[in-house]
Formats: C-alpha cells, sequence, structure tokens
C-alpha cells in the first residue's frame, strides 16, 4: 500500500512535510513502519495550488528518495494547500498516468488502498465514469476510477455524498465479481479551498489515517502515519470523513451504502 501526506494552512515550503521531517514522506518511501509494505518506489507524485485555480501536478516513475528534481521542487514551491504521495503498486504497471495525485479542473485527489480483485471487474468499473470524464481517465488503476465516479456523483456540490455513493458502487462490484478485501481506503482530497480526508474498510483493517495542527506554522498536516516520533499526532477512526477548513475540524460519520446487486 502507498503512503501520502497533504497540508493546509498559512503557505510552507514543500519540503517541511515532503523531505525534512525526521520520518518525512520520503522517508517513509524506503521505511514505512505502518503499512504492509516497507517500501513504496513505484512513482510519486505531488499536486499543490498557487495563484490558479487549478493545482499544478508534477509526478514521475522513480522512487521518491532517488529524484533530484523533487529535492529541488520542494525547496523552492510554497503552497497552502498540496497533497503528496509515494506509490506501492496493489498490480498496475508503474508509469506516470498512475502515479497520484490525480487532476480533473479545480480537484486533485489521491489514494491508499485497494479494491478487491479489480482485475476481475475492471471493464464494469470503466463503465461507471460519466462519457463527460472520460476523457480524464489516463491510466489504469482502481484509485483513478474511484475518483472519476467521484466527480460524476456529484462532489462539486456533496464531498462526502459523492465518495460514499462512488465507494459503495465499487465495493457493490467487488463483492459481485471480486474477492476480499473489498474496500480498503484512505484517501485526501481538495478543491483548493478545502481538505477533505476519509478512512474505510469493509473488514476491521482500514489503511491508518493522522492530523496534527502546528501553532508554528499555523496550518495542518493530514497524513498516513506521523512524520515525527516524538510529536503528538491524532488519530482518525474508521469509518471517518474529514474536513479541513482553515484551523477547523468536522469528522463526521463514512458508511458507503452498498447494493446487494452491483450497478
Amino acid at each position: 500500500m502507498c503512503r501520502w501526506a497533504a497540508y493546509t494552512g498559512e503557505p510552507i515550503f514543500l519540503e517541511e512535510i515532503v523531505s525534512r521531517p525526521g520520518h518525512s514522506l520520503i522517508h517513509q518511501s524506503h521505511c514505512a513502519t505502518q503499512c504492509h509494505s516497507a517500501i513504496n518506489a513505484d512513482g510519486f507524485g505531488i499536486a499543490w495550488y498557487g495563484d490558479r485555480e487549478e493545482p499544478g501536478l508534477f509526478r514521475d516513475i522513480l522512487p521518491a528518495w532517488s529524484d533530484p528534481n523533487l529535492k529541488s521542487l520542494t525547496a523552492q514551491v510554497k503552497s497552502h494547500l498540496f497533497l503528496a504521495h509515494v506509490r506501492a503498486s496493489t498490480g498496475t504497471a508503474t508509469s506516470r498516468n498512475n502515479c497520484h495525485p490525480f487532476a480533473v479542473g479545480r480537484w486533485s485527489f489521491m489514494h491508499n488502498g485497494q479494491i478487491g480483485g479489480y482485475d476481475g471487474f475492471r471493464r464494469d468499473a470503466e463503465m461507471l465514469i460519466p462519457d463527460h470524464l472520460y476523457a480524464h481517465r489516463r491510466g489504469a488503476t482502481d484509485s483513478e476510477a474511484l475518483f472519476l465516479i467521484a466527480l460524476g456523483e456529484g462532489l462539486d456540490s456533496d464531498p462526502k455524498g459523492a465518495l460514499e455513493r462512488a465507494g459503495a458502487r465499487l465495493e457493490g462490484l467487488s463483492r459481485a465479481k471480486g474477492q476480499g478485501p473489498h474496500m480498503r481506503l484512505t484517501a485526501a482530497f481538495s478543491d483548493g479551498a478545502r481538505l477533505y480526508a476519509v478512512r474505510y474498510a469493509s473488514d476491521d483493517q482500514a489503511p491508518t489515517l493522522y492530523h496534527r495542527w502546528s501553532d508554528t506554522r499555523l496550518g495542518r498536516a493530514v497524513v498516513s502515519e506521523p512524520l515525527e516520533s516524538h510529536e503528538c499526532w491524532d488519530a482518525v477512526p474508521p469509518g471517518s470523513f474529514c474536513t479541513f477548513d482553515g484551523g477547523e475540524v468536522r469528522i463526521e460519520p463514512f458508511a458507503p451504502k452498498v447494493l446487494t446487486r452491483a450497478a
């Protein structure tokens, strides 16, 4: 499974999350501690928001620790809201198009987890992506499919409901044509104004999710695992949908209503 980190607050250099902490995202890419795979070397990516509505996007297939361009970029770019991801493939090819985050318009999205037996119902999943969004389908991952289906379900106006409906449809397909675990999901996504995150699983093994406010940075980090062992991080319980808006945090139940028959 993958590792990721996101930030929202006063602008900071990307390196403050991506590379400088003792257990930074780059450190996690080759030494994750709360993940089935300690190595996350199948590419990386960053989406960051600046003066424009749409995020900047930088992705590559190299391991995060071995790309000098990533180190240079994170040392120079400041942002008030960004998402960063290191990938461990669950079966799809290592390519730029399969690296997170994914972006459509002002939205960016990244995911850690799996949808059980996805290869057995990939065609059915593709059919759930609306025609007007299918042109944005660049890769082959279940993560990108989930994002595009959620956009079609109304992510613009109802982020929580849209992701619940999209997750329910894919979990329904997994139960009908795939295999367990049917859904394991932590994701972070943003429209450039608010940061959202979710933790959910169809079993009792939801991937980890934490957040922490920094009085020094005047911002909040949301992560797969803590960036520093000596700091106090708040763990998000399973079955939760989080909205981070400035210094405010709202946590609501996240419970996709899975149909007995796949759509």
